[in-house]
């Protein structure tokens, strides 16, 4: 399994204020790009898992959606894991 309890902890320490931080806007948006190379990789090798594509413009969406949030709420952040995390607009 690509993503096990060790790994998601690793994420959320880094990114979050703690291991136990999973809510933080920047934790999530960590987990999510994490997710979105997985699934990157995978379609690039499985053009025709059409579910898989379809879960990762969703997952990208999602991910698009918490940066807008965090764009408007606090800008330094946003830059910061934009900068971290080398995600374009």
């Amino acid at each position: 399994m690509y993503l096990t309890a060790e790994k998601k902890k690793e994420i959320f320490a880094k990114y979050g204020k703690n291991e136990n931080d999973t809510g933080s806007i920047e934790a999530q948006i960590a987990l999510f790009s994490f997710r979105i190379q997985h699934l990157t990789e995978h379609v690039k090798g499985a053009k025709k898992d059409l579910s898989t594509k379809r879960a990762l413009v969703h997952m990208v969406g999602k991910r698009r959606r918490l940066l807008d949030y965090l764009k408007k709420q606090d800008i330094e952040r946003y830059r910061n894991i934009i900068k971290e995390l080398n995600i374009r607009k």
